[in-house]
């Protein structure tokens, strides 16, 4: 095969590849936003999210969810 050829079909995958793993991680971010409304404390949220608990923070931030209250 043509290495252009190969190029081709290589960045052809590339491309699907990036565009299924753009729409997880937006559910996966979707899917914490939920939990974190439902009142999910945010550490059990990012546990079993693919997120570290600062990205979690951070787009609960920019969504509106506040800071998670301590309890006394």
């Amino acid at each position: 095969m043509d290495p252009l050829e190969q190029l081709d079909k290589a960045t052809s995958r590339y491309r699907e590849t990036e565009a299924a793993h753009d729409e997880a991680r937006d559910a996966a971010i979707a899917a914490v936003l939920d939990a974190l409304r439902a009142g999910r404390r945010p550490t059990d949220v990012v546990n079993r999210s693919p997120f570290t608990a600062a990205y979690v923070r951070r787009v609960a931030r920019e969504n509106g969810i506040g800071p998670a209250r301590t309890r006394t």
